[in-house]
């Protein structure tokens, strides 16, 4: 399966400088021949779909726009990405079966100055509904025995994550410094200290014009070779945000709310946001400096968002969106990003009492814990709070009989979907081994306690990011200082607009 978007390798398509169209004098006859059959295919191809082909900056573009194409680009989410392509695969090949799927704007195949295809590819439909078609046709798709290419939604990336930013920074500050040392700054988005709203958390998103922009941007700010206010910074680019199809978004009855005071209660919100029609408010879940606030009916849903975002509350101002709906499919992209503004919607699968017992639902009803019956409940301790799992929408924790000759497969952690991940220690392994990262590594300190308890933290390093994440709590317990360093790495790389 492809890889969960991979916008920053576009960044790297001027790379290479290649032109598989010469031919070495020193080359093999057998090679040569096989060059020769191969820009043979590829003219033909061109003859007989009036594409125009060109090889430039590491990369070669079929089409773009298509014969006959009046007007501008496709929208976004008309672009898929194609990875594990064969090497020597080529368009002549390649185009033909991605038409199935609709009719192709552009095509573009990155290239090694070998003359060898990068493995991977960007083809951009005329239409949203053709890219998705091709996800669902092509994915997993076995193009050669044994080879199978991996397709999902390509996103156009403008947004950079900016880390280790001195927390006394200002938003016109920062927006300033970056303005003067990159091109084509937009915005700055900079969320404030949940326990001190003058101060800033230590990152922001930076947002481009273009992709392009971003990406000469991101080179110049590289790790090790840039400061900013005398500080090494961290760069690395920002997980965009996914499209959720348009109708599932007109269903939404709930409110993503941020930016809130610790100290502001769930009974606070339910009033304000009820203000303006007592009652239309059917519950608040708020977590930290977030909260979730679900409406009885969709239009006093859109009402409260446009009377509440930007409002004060407690003496903050809040940030109101619609939810996004978590669990949605987008393509076939492997797992989905843990993000604050996903939530569980109404009808979780499973329920939990305040002890930690949770039962399956079936048809609506619960499956008891008697003798006869394949499922049974199971007593689990509670897990230290997550914000990720609310305590009313935790996932299933429900074990089954294991009876002999039951067949038993090698499964990979990416191929589980999120509400199988109950712990942080385990959704951090997973985050990181989606984004290609090293593994978390878990360094633990400890304290003497007033009562003369040792407490315990970890401190927790991500190498390829060159990142550090330090909890503010200590805990008695082993397991419960690592899933809190968990959470708390959590929090600072999945908080995003």
């Amino acid at each position: 399966m492809a890889a969960d978007r991979a916008d920053g390798d576009r960044d790297s398509d001027g790379d290479m400088d290649g032109d598989s169209g010469k031919v070495s004098p020193l080359v093999g006859e057998d090679e040569f021949k096989a060059s020769y059959a191969k820009e043979m295919a590829l003219l033909a191809l061109m003859e007989k779909t009036g594409y125009n082909m060109v090889q430039e900056n590491g990369q070669r573009k079929y089409g773009g726009p298509p014969p006959g194409w009046e007007g501008p680009a496709p929208p976004r989410g008309c672009e898929v990405f194609v990875g594990k392509i064969p090497r020597d695969m080529f368009e002549d090949e390649l185009v033909p079966l991605f038409e199935r799927a609709g009719r192709i704007y552009e095509f573009r195949l990155m290239m090694e100055f070998s003359g060898e295809n990068r493995g991977y590819a960007f083809v951009m439909y005329t239409s949203r509904e053709a890219a998705q078609r091709a996800i669902q046709m092509l994915d997993n798709y076995e193009i050669r025995p044994g080879k199978f290419i991996g397709v999902c939604v390509s996103l156009d990336n403008c947004r950079l994550f900016i880390g280790s930013i001195p927390k006394d920074k200002r938003k016109d500050e920062i927006m300033m410094e970056m303005t003067n040392v990159t091109d084509g700054v937009v915005d700055v988005i900079v969320y404030p200290s949940s326990t001190d709203k003058s101060r800033n958390r230590g990152f922001a998103f930076v947002e481009y014009e273009s992709h392009k922009a971003a990406a000469m941007a991101r080179r110049k700010l590289i790790p090790g070779t840039f400061q900013l206010w005398g500080h090494s910074i961290q760069v690395d680019w920002a997980e965009p945000e996914k499209d959720v199809d348009e109708e599932v978004m007109q269903r939404v009855r709930v409110l993503y709310v941020r930016n809130l005071m610790l100290s502001t209660c769930e009974e606070t919100l339910r009033q304000e946001f009820s203000r303006f029609k007592p009652g239309s408010v059917e519950r608040v879940k708020k977590l930290t400096d977030y909260a979730f606030v679900h409406y009885r009916c969709r239009d006093d849903a859109v009402t409260a968002l446009s009377l509440m975002n930007g409002a004060q509350i407690d003496g903050a101002t809040v940030e109101v969106t619609l939810a996004k709906p978590a669990g949605i499919k987008e393509g076939s992209v492997a797992g989905r990003r843990y993000s604050s503004r996903g939530y569980l919607g109404n009808n979780g699968a499973a329920c939990g009492g305040g002890n930690g017992t949770f039962v399956l639902h079936r048809d609506g009803g619960m499956m008891g814990g008697d003798a006869c019956s394949p499922l049974r409940t199971v007593s689990l301790p509670p897990r230290l709070g997550s914000p990720f799992y609310p305590r009313a929408e935790e996932p299933d924790r429900c074990v089954f009989p294991l009876f002999p000759g039951t067949p038993l497969s090698p499964t990979s952690l990416l191929s589980l979907k999120q509400s199988q991940i109950a712990s942080a220690v385990s959704l951090l392994e997973f985050y990181c081994r989606k984004n290609y990262w090293s593994l978390p590594e878990y360094h633990l300190y400890s304290t003497p306690g007033q009562d003369g308890k040792l407490l315990l933290l970890y401190k927790v390093v991500i190498s390829t990011t060159r990142s550090t994440y330090i909890p503010d709590k200590l805990c008695v317990l082993l397991d419960d200082a690592k899933e809190l360093a968990a959470q708390t790495t959590l929090w600072n790389l999945e908080i995003q607009p």
